[in-house]
């Protein structure tokens, strides 16, 4: 493949501020974009020859033939663009972003893949672009890229499987989005410098995304991959059945930490008649087939305080944060009801520019 950028090419990336910032925070002014929460990707394009870039170290081409032929069908015929892979679930007027089918979607078998390709068919949403043609688009500011790609993908059908990501540089409008497309499983907003340059691998843009808090029930730990100390704390609600289920997990704790919370949660481990420490195993997935999934088992009497961004079904969506102990909980009290939800909004009217 050749095109007039060095290859192989790593994502620019976006670090965590705590509010949407005025528009003219920086010098040159600021664009507002949705944040997608999918599978990153640099789309390499060169004739009939694709590549899917994943931002790690896996290519994501051989996962998504249908993507591969809508960049074929809907993308210059030379060119480098900075997108999203998503998937939609739903009827039409109540979709949302559907992580879970996504990541269903990386899969050993080439006949799985055949499968799921036609059931589950990805998108992909645009939102930067690097080269055009003989043309390298890096050195150039945000604000003309952005025009590049929308020349380069004028007249896009409305049922089209490649799409154009909104842009605003209205903060109130920004702020709008944050809150409203939510619900369609949207991840939060990215900030972008309009003068600012493709800087591969660097924190350089700003996002903005969502956070809650909610009470868990701490039902076991994992030791930590270096055999000292917890690596992860297991978390359960409630359902209003009375039944407990795994909703994730906390594992971001210092060394010094890891090694006093064994001390500090031993009056909680489960034991049987001989005194001996009870263990299980969680379900194993894709991800986790060659991973020690075992864990100690804790009685489900002590509660955390946790933050989260977003709750999918009966789990964290991501890793969450420990906040604090919460010894005035009655863990009953922690139920899958308590947790603030996004509130329902239409992929479809995302989508729509």
């Amino acid at each position: 493949m050749e095109l007039p950028i060095d290859l192989p090419v790593s994502p620019m990336l976006a670090k965590a501020v705590p509010d949407v910032p005025a528009a003219d925070s920086v010098a040159g002014g600021l664009s507002y974009e949705p944040k997608w929460d999918g599978f990153r990707c640099i789309v390499l394009r060169d004739g009939d020859e694709v590549e899917l870039a994943s931002r790690g170290s896996k290519p994501l081409t051989r996962y998504f033939p249908e993507v591969v032929d809508a960049v074929r069908q809907h993308l210059p015929r030379r060119c480098a663009v900075d997108c999203e892979v998503v998937v939609r679930a739903g009827e039409p007027g109540a979709q949302r972003l559907d992580w879970e089918r996504l990541s269903q979607r990386i899969h050993p078998a080439a006949s799985r893949i055949t499968k799921l390709s036609k059931e589950t068919p990805a998108e992909l949403v645009c939102f930067d672009v690097l080269a055009l043609g003989a043309e390298s688009l890096m050195a150039a500011p945000f604000e003309r890229r952005r025009d590049r790609l929308e020349e380069a993908l004028d007249g896009l059908a409305t049922d089209a499987s490649v799409h154009l990501t909104r842009v605003t540089r209205d903060r109130d409008l920004a702020v709008d989005w944050f809150q409203r497309f939510e619900g369609a499983g949207l991840d939060g907003v990215v900030a972008k410098p309009l003068r600012l340059t493709y800087q591969p691998g660097k924190r350089v843009m700003l996002k903005i995304k969502h956070s809650r808090t909610a009470e868990a029930v701490v039902v076991g730990y994992r030791i930590h991959k270096s055999g000292i100390g917890v690596g992860s704390l297991l978390l359960g609600m409630y359902d209003d059945q009375g039944h407990l289920f795994n909703v994730g997990g906390i594992s971001a704790f210092t060394m010094t930490r890891r090694a006093e919370l064994v001390d500090e949660l031993e009056p909680w481990v489960a034991r049987d008649d001989a005194g001996n420490a009870l263990h299980g195993e969680t379900d194993r997935s894709r991800f986790s087939a060659n991973k020690d999934v075992s864990f100690v088992r804790l009685r489900p009497e002590r509660v955390v305080e946790v933050k989260f961004d977003q709750m999918e079904g009966l789990r964290f969506r991501h890793a969450v944060t420990f906040l604090r102990w919460r010894p005035d909980r009655d863990p009953e009290s922690c139920t899958l009801e308590q947790v603030d939800r996004a509130v329902a909004y239409d992929l479809g009217d995302v989508l729509q520019r």
